[in-house]
């Protein structure tokens, strides 16, 4: 089972972008604080780039913008390209099936997390 769930905060807003075919789609990039607290006694992010399309991109970039908390179900997704020295790259990226959104930035939200 390839099943994904994260709750985080949106690294920018989200812009939809087109494909040649038409599709619609946006790449965020989700801001998600680990759970416990490291050797320093401070808790760690992980950054994760989830791809969003179609509906589900076009409502997260009218709704959303940066800061704003988003839980996302999804799977995970691997692919592979070849860089300009002829390497093979793999990414690993989050495919969104569903966003919700839970809280907005505000001004109270920013301080609370300093």
């Amino acid at each position: 089972m390839n099943q994904v769930f994260l709750v985080g905060r949106l690294t920018d807003k989200p812009t939809v972008m087109e494909t040649e075919s038409g599709k619609k789609y946006t790449t965020i990039v989700l801001a998600v604080q680990r759970a416990f607290k490291n050797a320093d006694g401070k808790y760690e992010t992980d950054f994760f780039r989830c791809v969003l399309w179609n509906g589900v991109a076009a409502n997260t970039s009218e709704y959303c913008q940066a800061g704003d908390v988003v839980g996302i179900k999804g799977r995970l997704q691997t692919r592979s390209y070849e860089s300009e020295n002829k390497e093979i790259k793999y990414i690993t990226e989050v495919i969104a099936e569903r966003v919700t959104f839970l809280s907005r930035n505000t001004k109270d939200n920013q301080e609370s997390v300093k």
